[in-house]
């Protein structure tokens, strides 16, 4: 089916922008196809899982058959529970962000009637609700369906499974003649059918079944962290594994922009690819890719769609897809042509339950890993030149090379494990020069600290925002030394001082150096003794 983009269908200005914020920019396949036949006008019966996209698909054709200068209730959607009833509503909501004047109300059971009562009164628009409750207020009268536009119908067949086929209909039977009803079901079963015949005119029916796709090559990794992290994690996880290509996927066209950005800012040939490219910017980016000479191709999932390059090692998703069929899109285009591919996965928050959604439905297995600190990705540096030097050695002539070691060994006071240190040490890259510093042979002298530590110094306090949280993270994140090894932490306004065991404080004046706390970069040093 073509792809359709959500600026084609003719959607009022406000709306488009909630839905582009919300990192939409293409719909579904439910959403394309639903979408239009609603704001025509039409009944539907929708079949789709979860997962598929549906909640936009009667969210946004309902949003614009609402008008926000009447208060009166305009649009009814029954779910068969309470934590569904908060969900959509709660996506609804980010939908009208900038449609100004409309009110959404989740009503279930188990919250306090009274305060339903009180925001149905003041005037409420959109009402999304379990269907015993919405039944509790029709017998209070607090609820009126006189102007009601719309009624929607989500996942029908559980509402049924759990009994409340009797109050759907009496909800139905209440309702104005002149309406649209939408229906989704996961299933179609006899009952359903029926509810359909008697209360729908002309129904069209979508039906959507999500593909199984299975993606047995690809190792699938997951990693939570703070969106202010995402940067410097993506960073660490690309000089760890070194991929040859590799394809970082954002939601939206600004995050794609600030991302190359960044990107290209920490010395990566990084180039981005979204809606907005004209064609002969589009050729000339993937060209780019395609022979190697930009190494990270940055992109929304519309933008992405014929990329087609074999040689893609490792896809981040550096936002969670919306759509778990986009998941399985953007991870299949690494571990082409039997190669083995790596798929990393970015996750903020409550963004890991979308995550279990999309693993279900894949049936696969994401597994969660540590951020790596700046030590494991030296580490695996090595373990990758070491592999590689493996290889050579085993497919290789090296007699030549042996003699001409040989021969500058006996000429010069060294082993032949020095020259291989040091050439390890050159594979390596300038950034390891000085991570080697061995804790023991660095004397701070007596900074202040207690027994066994060291205290130092950084120019960071109060006033930049900091909390003492933000340093003993950013310094047991950025070393991978335990936090609770981190000893007093003094924080003033423009400075803190914090102790950390004798052992570390090298490493950690070491790797600090380049790291930065609430955006800043900072200066660590041994503090003075006063």
């Amino acid at each position: 089916m073509e792809t359709v983009r959500f600026d084609e269908l003719n959607l009022s200005a406000p709306l488009l922008k909630g839905i582009i914020e919300m990192g939409f920019e293409q719909a579904s396949p439910i959403q394309a196809k639903a979408i239009p036949v609603v704001l025509e006008g039409g009944d539907i019966i929708g079949q789709a899982q979860t997962g598929t996209g549906k909640t936009a698909a009667f969210g946004i054709p309902l949003l614009e058959s609402v008008d926000p200068k009447s208060k009166h209730l305009q649009a009814v959607v029954l779910c068969p529970t309470r934590e569904l009833a908060i969900q959509v509503a709660e996506e609804i909501r980010k939908l009208a962000k900038f449609l100004h004047g409309i009110k959404v109300l989740p009503i279930y059971g188990g919250q306090d009637i009274t305060k339903q009562i009180r925001s149905l009164k003041a005037g409420t628009q959109v009402v999304i609700g379990t269907p015993g409750r919405v039944m509790d207020h029709m017998r209070r009268k607090t609820v009126k369906f006189s102007e009601v536009k719309m009624i929607v119908l989500d996942e029908a067949d559980e509402m049924l499974n759990m009994g409340f086929r009797e109050d759907i209909e009496t909800i139905l039977k209440e309702m104005p003649e002149e309406r649209q009803t939408v229906l989704f079901s996961a299933t179609m079963p006899k009952p359903i059918m029926d509810i359909a015949r008697t209360y729908q005119k002309d129904a069209t029916i979508i039906k959507v079944v999500k593909k199984e796709l299975t993606v047995p090559k690809i190792e699938q990794y997951y990693y939570e962290c703070k969106p202010k992290n995402k940067e410097e994690v993506l960073s660490r996880l690309l000089d760890m594994y070194d991929p040859k290509l590799s394809l970082v996927f954002c939601n939206t066209k600004k995050m794609v922009d600030e991302l190359v950005t960044s990107l290209k800012g920490r010395g990566y040939f990084a180039e981005g690819l979204h809606g907005d490219l004209k064609q002969q910017q589009r050729d000339r980016v993937m060209n780019g890719f395609r022979n190697g000479k930009t190494e990270i191709l940055v992109a929304t999932d519309v933008a992405a769609r014929g990329i087609d390059v074999d040689d893609v090692e490792a896809v981040f998703n550096y936002d969670v897809p919306q759509d778990d069929e986009f998941y399985v899109h953007r991870i299949g285009r690494t571990g082409r042509a039997g190669r083995k591919g790596r798929a990393f996965t970015f996750v903020v928050g409550k963004e890991v339950y979308k995550l279990k959604d999309i693993q279900r439905y894949c049936k696969t297995k994401i597994v969660c890993q540590p951020i790596p600190s700046v030590n494991d990705v030296a580490n695996t540096k090595v373990e990758k030149i070491l592999n590689k030097i493996d290889e050579l050695i085993k497919s290789e002539d090296l007699s030549k090379m042996v003699d001409l070691i040989e021969s500058r060994v006996n000429e010069e006071d060294y082993t032949s494990l020095d020259v291989a240190a040091a050439f390890l040490k050159l594979a390596m890259g300038d950034n390891e020069q000085n991570d080697s510093i061995s804790p023991e042979s660095v004397d701070f002298g007596d900074t202040g600290a207690g027994e066994g530590m060291v205290r130092l110094f950084i120019n960071i306090g109060k006033k930049q925002n900091a909390r003492p949280g933000d340093i003993l993270g950013a310094i047991a994140g950025e070393t991978g030394m335990p936090g609770k090894l981190i000893g007093t932490i003094d924080m003033f306004d423009k400075y803190t001082f914090v102790e950390v065991p004798k052992e570390y404080a090298a490493e950690v004046v070491q790797v600090m150096k380049d790291a930065k706390i609430k955006g800043k970069s900072i200066n660590i040093e041994p503090a003075n003794r006063k």
